[in-house]
């Protein structure tokens, strides 16, 4: 059998980062930039008013309270001509230019809100209620490096500096397929020996959550024409393809024989729990990778967790490939099959200072998972360990924690 490292290797050997290509800020979102930015102009580019209030000189209000003029109105966006004189006050609103002059800003609230005339109940030190040219952003500074995952927050920074496009990974497109003659689609009857094809709509889902572009083909055929006519249709806007079922030698799918036909592709026995049955390799003129994984649902996701997505992270050229991992005190006794690493469904909760994980009850269908939101990691050199033990744990995310 083939060790996982040696498995997760062979596929990190053959899945590298996809072409960084240049686009607009809304399709930039959820990629990974693929260069420095930095900012060509300060920002913000001229001294401007923090909040609403009254432009002054700061010595005019230094014995506050004080009744001052009112000698005009600033508006953000709008040019004005006006200087704050000795003793003079311009209403401003956030985002405005400083006038020429003025030193600082009184807060409205500071203020009786006067129209002609103002009194000003705080004195302020000069650069009160001011931003400064540059306080947010200096010119040249680099605002996002190479490698940054691109949320809401760095859009709008890379907007704010007046980028409107953005050297980037894309993210990868996916093409997910499910076989099996038993099959069908949720929301049909079924018939006898049948069962709702759950696999294909959860792994699209892991893709999506994993940062890729996930299309969800659904079942497939299992005869060998119908399955190349998919696949070489599919190929064209797949840069990776994940099928589940159908790995077995004893399976009378045809998803071995065309995988071997359209391209390069080894099964192997991995020794892991569940899910030790792993088709990999590439197909078609492209080289486009793909993986067959088991077709029970708890093999074919913990499967994925361990070799689908750290590929895709590659793909979108991530640093940090794996999931993290945290030590924990195991609630349950837990066992595992002799020289296979299991992975165990179980609950991760904070007790008493420190982490406390549960195995879930380990049946082989979709409820057990929707129940786990981590995977206890048992060696391949221990088949038992006992509750209190510490152990490594897989965060598959950080509900109720």
């Amino acid at each position: 059998m083939r060790s996982v490292e040696e498995h997760l290797a062979e596929i990190l050997s053959v899945v590298h980062p996809l072409q960084s290509l240049e686009v607009g800020l809304l399709d930039a979102h959820g990629c990974v930039l693929a260069e420095d930015v930095a900012a060509t102009d300060p920002v913000p580019a001229h001294g401007v008013a923090a909040v609403d209030g009254y432009a002054i000189r700061s010595p005019d209000v230094a014995h506050a309270p004080v009744v001052l003029p009112v000698v005009g109105d600033v508006l953000a966006g709008t040019p004005s001509p006006l200087r704050v004189q000795p003793g003079l006050s311009v209403r401003i609103t956030a985002g405005a230019l400083l006038p020429q002059g003025a030193d600082a800003v009184v807060p409205t609230p500071w203020t009786d809100g006067g129209l002609a005339q103002v009194r000003i109940d705080r004195a302020v030190p000069a650069g009160h209620g001011v931003s400064a040219a540059g306080a947010d952003v200096a010119a040249g500074e680099t605002v996002l490096t190479t490698g940054t995952h691109l949320g809401a927050a760095q859009i709008g920074l890379a907007a704010g500096i007046g980028r409107a496009r953005l050297q980037v990974r894309p993210r990868p497109r996916v093409v997910v397929l499910s076989t099996g003659k038993e099959l069908v689609e949720p929301g049909t009857a079924l018939g006898p020996g049948q069962a709702y094809d759950a696999n294909s709509l959860a792994l699209t889902t892991a893709c999506l959550e994993a940062g890729a572009i996930a299309y969800r083909v659904g079942i497939v055929s299992d005869d060998s024409r119908s399955m190349v006519d998919t696949l070489e249709d599919q190929l064209v806007r797949a840069d990776l393809i994940v099928l589940s079922a159908g790995v077995s030698p004893s399976s009378y799918d045809a998803v071995r024989e065309v995988l071997g036909r359209l391209g390069n592709v080894a099964f192997q026995d991995v020794a892991m729990s569940p899910g030790s049955l792993h088709g990999f390799g590439t197909i078609g003129p492209d080289a486009t990778p793909v993986f067959g994984l088991p077709g029970d649902a708890v093999g074919a996701q913990v499967s994925f967790e361990a070799f689908v997505r750290p590929a895709l992270r590659r793909m979108l050229g991530v640093a940090h490939l794996a999931r993290p991992m945290v030590s924990a005190r195991a609630g349950a006794d837990l066992s595992s099959p002799p020289g296979r690493r299991s992975f165990v469904r179980a609950w991760l909760e904070v007790k008493e200072g420190a982490y406390l994980v549960t195995p879930v009850p380990s049946t082989s269908i979709v409820a057990g998972l929707s129940r786990a939101n981590a995977l206890v990691v048992v060696p391949e050199s221990v088949d038992h360990i006992a509750a209190g033990v510490a152990v490594q744990v897989v965060m598959l995310e950080r509900r109720g924690l």
